[in-house]
Parts: structure tokens; sequence; C-alpha cells
């Protein structure tokens, strides 16, 4: 089994770097990689329901690398591993190696968590038009607001649960089936900037691409047009 990759130059290195720090700030647990024709696919997961009573919806970023020499492998890992090893690789590389590919040892499998056995379509996606960043930051912020005001401190993780699923579970304004949790995970992962988001469905399905990132979202059943 494969035990390494290799990114194609350092600059994906520090890329993927900041990805993880920034996705671990808001669930420092496991990362997906999955690597496939030259290409890893890096998915973390924002939000995800924690039994099923939890109405929360599925929400993962997603950012892409280009690889170099790499075989094809599907592997959760623990995130801090990962984070621990890019750390050490980016202290042995050069000045004059940033067009140089960068290879890293993989950390050892976890057990697979439940978010990272739903697979989100790679084709079929339909177009569902466009959104900006100000309404996407807004709805973060209020909602990060929201659940700051809401859950005192010592709060049990029971409640925090139910209401960060009650305030991210809720649609946006003019976005209504996009849920607000979306616009967390963008905002948090740092995938907005001046250019458009773009927003795309297939089934249960619905994507957010900026140049930055992605974010997918698996919404329930009962959230779905007719």
């Amino acid at each position: 089994m494969v035990q390494q990759f290799t990114l194609a130059d350092s600059l994906s290195l520090g890329d993927l770097h900041t990805y993880l720090q920034r996705a671990s700030r808001v669930e420092d647990g496991s990362v997906r990689l999955v690597a496939a024709n030259g290409i890893l696919a890096v998915y973390t997961a924002i939000l995800y329901p924690r039994g099923i009573l939890d109405e929360s919806p599925t929400v993962l970023g997603l950012r892409t690398f280009q690889l170099f020499e790499t075989d094809d492998f599907d592997v959760v890992v623990p995130m801090r591993s990962v984070v621990d090893r890019i750390v050490r690789a980016r202290g042995e590389i050069g000045e004059d190696d940033e067009s140089r590919p960068v290879t890293m040892t993989r950390p050892p499998e976890v057990n697979t968590v439940t978010w990272a056995g739903i697979s989100p379509p790679r084709g079929g996606w339909r177009p569902l038009g466009e959104t900006d960043a100000a309404t996407l930051e807004r709805a973060a912020r209020a909602g990060i607001d929201e659940v700051a005001a809401t859950i005192p401190d010592g709060t049990g993780e029971q409640l925090v649960q139910r209401v960060r699923s009650e305030v991210w579970g809720r649609g946006i304004e003019g976005l209504e089936y996009v849920p607000a949790g979306a616009a967390f995970a963008a905002f948090s992962l740092g995938f907005l900037g001046d250019d458009p988001t773009s927003l795309f469905e297939t089934g249960p399905w619905t994507r957010l691409s900026s140049r930055r990132g992605h974010v997918l979202v698996r919404r329930k059943a009962w959230t779905l047009k007719a």
C-alpha cells in the first residue's frame, strides 16, 4: 500500500498547510485524502450529524492539489499528523526549491469516521448561478454571533450541538436551499474573496465553488426541492 505522496511543488505544500490549519480550528479530527489521476483531493469536515436525531447537514471543505508520480489511494488519517509532517517537510525545503516536487510520508489510517463514508459525486453537477462573498460572510458572521450568544459557558455538549444544528442548518436569506453552515465553512476555510462563488447541485448535494476551494453540502431529505 502507498505510504507516501508527492506534491508537485512546495507552494502547494504551503497552501495545504494553511488549509488544514484553518480546518483544525473548526474540527480538529480527521482528514480524508483521495489521490486519483494525478490529483490529491483533501476533504475536511466542518459540520456533520452526531447521531440519528441530529438534523445537522453534512458540510465538507475540499481543496485539490496536483501530484507528481503518486499512486492512487483513499484514506482517512489524523489531521494533526498530516500537519506535523507538513511542518517537517517545509523545514527541509530550501528557499530555491519552491518549484521542486515535495514528498511526504502518509500517517497511519484511522477507523473510518461517519462523514468520510459519504462520497460527493464527481460529475452530474447542475449550475444554479452565483452569489457574492459579502452574502456568505454576512450569514457566517451572523451565525457565529448567534451561537456565541445562545450558548453560555459550561453548557453540555448535547445542547451545544443542538444549537449549532439549528443555526447552521437554517437557510441563507436569498439562498434558502443553501444552509448557513455552508457559508460558515467557506468563511472559516478562507474560500471567500473578490471573485463570485458559483453554486451547483446534484441530487441531495450542493457545491459552492470559488478559486480558493469548494464547500460540499449534503442536505437532509426534507430540505430538498420538490
